[in-house]
């Protein structure tokens, strides 16, 4: 398996937008929390999160091709298959694979959106920090779809069917792994 730095030089070799790797670093913090309250492998777990979109800014005009780029690179560095099953897995929807299968698969899928969300929330607070964002503020903003209109709520509830956590314990869980890295996001 690859190391942290590994999948840090993938990333940096492809992602020049630094908001989009401040979102892969959120979503390997949430990973990494999820990890740890399935008493899983946090490591492992953070580090699909941290790479999940590293092809983006090559494929998000071809969604069916996300993904695939990151495969080809995971692949030529000596990644094992569940690591690359796991990312291919969660743009299942675009890229011809099979649904997520497993708990981590389904956490990356149900947090990833969730993470955009949260984000969304602290920006139009007044001080603009993660901070100030409550799990409150982030269930009252959930069902308004007109906020943050790109977010795919239907991906985030499935937290309650997929991984046996409810809604607001889902979001306090990724709230608390987001506020934990907040001086890295910036916010």
């Amino acid at each position: 398996m690859l190391n942290r730095q590994d999948y840090l030089n993938i990333l940096n070799a492809n992602l020049k937008n630094k908001n989009l790797f401040k979102h892969c670093l959120a979503v390997e913090a949430a990973m990494k929390t999820l990890a740890r309250h399935f008493h899983e492998d946090e490591n492992r777990w953070g580090l699909l999160g941290l790479i999940h979109d590293a092809d983006w800014e090559k494929t998000a005009a071809e969604p069916d091709k996300h993904t695939r780029l990151t495969e080809r690179w995971l692949r030529e560095a000596g990644e094992d298959e569940e690591m690359i099953a796991a990312l291919l897995s969660h743009n299942y929807k675009n890229n011809g694979f099979r649904s997520p299968e497993n708990r981590m698969e389904w956490s990356l899928y149900t947090c990833d959106e969730l993470t955009g969300l949260i984000v969304a929330v602290a920006l139009v607070r007044p001080d603009r920090k993660l901070s100030s964002v409550t799990v409150e503020a982030v269930l009252k903003k959930f069902p308004a779809k007109a906020f943050a209109a790109g977010v795919d709520r239907s991906q985030i509830g499935l937290c309650r069917e997929k991984l046996g956590i409810e809604l607001p314990d889902f979001v306090a869980i990724v709230l608390r792994s987001m506020h934990d890295i907040s001086d890295e996001l910036g916010l």
